[in-house]
């Protein structure tokens, strides 16, 4: 390591004292090397070293005759900093100080400062007593976590410098750190940036996830598609995250429930495990807000380890109970397929949500002291279910509340429906969460009580509002509305729904007596059974009335299902959409029998980005043309001053920069391509981006199939024509594909096919090039989205809930092609219907559409049929592509018969495509769109949506910390 003329503890000391005065606000104290000087709270400090005069004179100067709050360090104490903790709390050997340990070191003194605003932030919650929201999430996608903290801590110029001292240079530093693998997709980055504007705000809230230890997977790109493997991200360590070997809670599964004399249930025997807490400060941006992460991670006690087993040599029984504990938070959502994946799903999400809500419920009490009134607990908590995963938090809140506080049923059912809230994401069927009754009823038998109960509680609910006067209305409000689907109904509830018939004598009693006294055979039996029943008609006299079967009975034929989703709407007080037309849809369609119920439950809260992450850290160079031309860097917090862009649209002087800072970053993304593809390419073409989670439904098989068109037109042009007629293209992949899903697969080698033939064709050269960009995640994103100039947002209309990339990308500039779904519909509206390439079928033209198509009337456009020729004719190479292509064709079946419209939609597609070609060849005129789409991005900010949340559905304040 380099020698440096100062203390290696000089600045970390500085922090200890900070933490110190964090926990006791009389005192604090300084440690220079073996002395130590304590004084009282504002009074100077000053270095008692006095062969380190010269070294710490500017801390001197900062801190003498002023008080600690008001210490900024510098470069020199951090990089003090980052050599003590290379020193001292070392991840790597001694003999060097490069990249890896350099950013070890470097995280750890950030996060000393974290630690200090982190505790306090903490400590004022606490002693105030503020009522606190709680978002709970199977996903937390946050990215590298160094530049944003240094970033929000308004430190990245002091660590610059001080690394620049230590021999590196910060972005050097920061690509050393791997992604955290927490998440998978949109449903992740929501949360994180949620995190990021909660602190920002200074609202009072925490996360609460899972520390996976793989996460997803990590993507390869092969010949042969798309290849996983496990994820390394904690392999060295996660330097942002402290556990709490203090905070731990039982979770438990299998067993049965027992009933003492008095009636309390107690679930008892099954498997044990303990969910331990690590967690993760999250900074906010410009304040001492620092809240908390806090994510579980499974073990079992150690008396679990059978020595004996393992001493006669059978190691599997020795540690299966620990495997069985520890795999619960190995990957994120593991498939499915399988009874063992499904029940490990399961398992996930109850230790997700038995953990979190045991933990609020302990600082709940602790923070009330002697006097816990439980009916107060919804004006201190508010728990968010992010999705339909955490959704046993409504059954655990209940069994926690009635089993173990003692509370009643009417008291937790009242308080659980007044703290929970769920954030609807998909309309999607399939995404629409259901559970096996049977498998619930062995892993969780108490929650299956409780959710029993729940559904009775519905079902009363729904004949008290429609009444039973029309039995075949209330028969299908109860089919569509249940949480428990195919399952007898309660038998109070199913005597309405027996009919009278008039008969003397049941018939199929008297079958079954003729058949014990004279022994006839069952065709003889159900002849008479018939013959009875013919006489019964013709009987006039009413003599009895024996009740029928109830007309609602479970099928034989289909599985019963716990259906979360209509579980979470009756559980919770709050529900709502992502985005203005995924809210109507949830209203009109997914849940419509709930909104008629319930109509004041529903809300829309249009999903958004931070605009640190998004644009302030990943684009210094767009972000200070943003500063100069709004007068203030304000707009970091406050969008709403992106719109002030709009008045000066066609100043060519902004252009200018505009162009000069999209180049540049440019510059950097094919950089970024050639180093992990190979590919070269040229930044002076359009760059054409497509990164999102790979599935039909979000139509990469349009884009690519819009790109083979694209390529089979100019190798049918002379070399003239083909440059008249095009603008040169690099076209950007990105995005996993889930393990288990074949279709979305085979779209991945479908792409990397079809990119491999163009990037090698001489006729083509830089006129075209199609790049998959492997293990997609955000710090990919945060290089890309700088430099793109169109992004493809052109999911099936009504399918995709909002998306949030679409809003990333607007904020940076970049021009949108797209239908009208999502957060599409809103972005066009505030970057106006000029600054978006739209086409594609409506939202609600798409039944009809799929309706005709099942009829058999749908006439493919020529175009469409003839690049589905030019795929199978072998020009991509010798993969078998009849099952991608079969998809889109036939009438009928969800995955073929073009499901997804991409044949229908494909003409209008490739004709908006000519209409980008044409606009960016114009490239004042594409400048200006591109400072219209930032301009308008304004409210697409999380912070906006966030203030929503903390307002209608948590009923939070911000709490400012002195």
């Amino acid at each position: 390591m380099a020698s440096l003329p100062f203390s290696a503890t000089s600045f970390h000391s500085t922090f200890i004292g900070f933490n110190y005065k964090a926990r006791n606000p009389d005192f604090f104290f300084i440690r220079n090397g073996s002395s130590f000087a304590f004084s009282r709270r504002k009074f100077s400090v000053k270095s008692v070293a006095s062969d380190q005069k010269q070294d710490l004179k500017d801390e001197a100067q900062i801190t003498e005759g002023a008080s600690l709050d008001t210490f900024v360090p510098d470069s020199a104490s951090i990089a003090s900093s980052i050599k003590y903790h290379a020193e001292f709390t070392p991840s790597f050997s001694p003999d060097h100080f490069k990249l890896p340990k350099a950013f070890y070191a470097t995280a750890e003194s950030v996060r000393d400062s974290l630690i200090i605003n982190w505790n306090a932030t903490y400590d004022y919650y606490e002693k105030n007593n503020v009522k606190q929201a709680y978002y709970l999430s199977m996903e937390f996608l946050q990215g590298r976590a160094l530049l944003n903290a240094i970033g929000n801590l308004e430190l990245t110029g002091a660590y610059a410098e001080a690394l620049k001292k230590l021999g590196h240079n910060l972005e050097d530093i920061a690509r050393e750190e791997p992604d955290a693998a927490l998440g998978n997709g949109g449903l992740g980055r929501l949360a994180s940036c949620f995190l990021d504007s909660l602190a920002t705000l200074n609202y009072p809230a925490w996360g609460y996830g899972l520390r996976y230890k793989y996460g997803l997977f990590k993507q390869y790109i092969t010949k042969d598609g798309q290849e996983e493997v496990a994820e390394s991200w904690l392999e060295m360590g996660n330097p942002w995250e402290l556990v709490r070997n203090d905070v731990s809670y039982p979770v438990k599964f299998y067993g049965e429930v027992v009933s003492s004399p008095e009636g309390v249930k107690e679930w008892v025997g099954g498997e044990d495990i303990t969910a331990v807490a690590y967690d993760v400060p999250i900074p906010g941006y410009k304040t001492k807000t620092t809240i908390n992460l806090r994510l579980w991670s499974t073990k079992v006690a150690p008396e679990k380890f059978d020595l004996s087993a393992y001493n006669a040599g059978d190691h599997a029984k020795a540690y299966s109970a620990m495997k069985n504990a520890e795999k619960i938070c190995y990957i994120l959502y593991p498939g499915d397929e399988s009874l063992e994946g499904k029940t490990l799903r399961l398992k996930q999400q109850y230790t997700l949500c038995s953990a979190s809500l045991q933990d609020i419920i302990a600082r709940y009490e602790r923070r009330s002291g002697e006097s816990v009134i439980w009916e107060n607990l919804p004006d201190k908590v508010a728990v968010q279910m992010n999705d339909t995963h955490p959704t046993l938090c409504i059954p655990e809140l209940i069994r926690i509340l009635t089993d173990v506080k003692g509370l009643s049923w009417e008291q937790a059912w009242n308080i659980t429906q007044r703290t929970v809230a769920y954030t609807n994401h998909t309309v999607l069927p399939e995404a629409l969460e259901k559970w096996s009754l049977e498998l619930m009823q062995e892993l969780l038998p108490r929650h299956v009580e409780i959710i029993r109960m729940i559904d009775e509680e519905l079902i009363q609910t729904i004949i008290d509002e429609y009444g039973t006067e029309d039995l075949d209305l209330l028969q299908e409000k109860l089919k569509q509305m249940r949480i428990l689907d195919n399952i007898e109904l309660p038998e109070s509830v199913a005597d309405l729904f027996v009919k009278p018939e008039k008969s003397s004598v049941d018939p199929i009693v008297e079958a079954v007596e003729s058949t014990e006294e004279d022994d006839v055979s069952d065709e003889e039996t159900e002849a008479t059974a018939g013959e009875d029943q013919l006489e019964e008609e013709e009987d006039v006299e009413e003599e009895s009335e024996v009740p029928l079967p109830p007309v609602i009975e479970p099928s034989p034929t289909l599985p019963k299902m716990v259906r979360m989703a209509n579980l979470c709407v009756a559980g919770g007080h709050a529900v709502n959409g992502v985005a203005e037309i995924h809210s109507e849809i949830v209203k009109n369609e997914v849940f419509n029998d709930f909104y008629q119920l319930w109509p004041e439950k529903f809300q829309n809260k249009t999903n958004g980005v931070t605009p640190r992450r998004w644009i302030r850290f990943c684009n210094p160079d767009l972000s200070k043309i943003i500063t100069k031309w709004t007068g203030s860097e304000d707009w970091v917090v406050n969008t709403e001053n992106l719109a002030t862009l709009r008045k000066f649209a066609d100043n060519e002087d902004l252009q200018s920069e505009w162009r000069e800072a999209k180049r540049r970053n440019k510059v950097k993304v094919a950089s970024f391509l050639r180093e992990k593809t190979g590919y070269i390419v040229n930044p002076d073409s359009m760059f054409d981006v497509q990164i999102k989670r790979i599935h039909e439904y979000k139509r990469q098989l349009l884009n690519i199939l819009g790109i083979v068109y694209r390529y089979k037109k100019m190798k049918e042009m002379s070399h003239e024509e083909r440059t008249e007629n095009f603008v040169p293209r690099v076209c950007i992949f990105g995005g996993k594909a889930f393990a288990t899903y074949v279709q979305a697969k085979r779209i991945v080698k479908f792409i990397t096919d079809v990119g491999n033939t163009v990037n090698h064709d001489p006729e083509i050269g830089d006129l075209l090039k199609v790049v998959f960009v492997p293990d997609y995640n955000v710090s990919v994103a945060e290089i890309l989205i700088p430099g793109s100039e169109l992004s493809q947002h052109i999911s099936t209309a009504g399918m995709e809930a909002s998306g949030t990339s679409n809003m990333k990308f607007a904020m940076n500039g970049c021009i949108l092609i797209g239908t009208l779904d999502g957060a599409n519909v809103e972005i066009r509206q505030e970057v106006g219907e000029d600054n978006f390439f739209l086409f594609g079928a409506e939202a609600h033209e798409i039944a009809g559409l799929r309706k005709e198509r099942a009829e058999g009337k749908f006439m493919p456009d020529p175009r469409f049929e003839e690049v589905k020729a030019y795929v199978r004719s072998g020009v991509f190479g010798p993969y078998n592509y009849d099952e991608l292509m079969g998809s889109l064709e036939g009438n009928e079946g969800y995955g073929r018969a073009d499901y997804f419209l991409v044949g229908k939609d494909f003409p209008g597609y490739i004709e908006c495509q000519d209409e980008v070609d044409e606009a960016y060849r114009d490239q004042k005129r594409w400048t200006k769109m591109s400072i219209l789409n930032t301009a308008g991005s304004y409210k697409f900010s999380s912070d906006r949506t966030i203030h929503e949340y903390a307002r209608d559905i948590w009923g939070i304040d911000p709490v400012v910390l002195p």
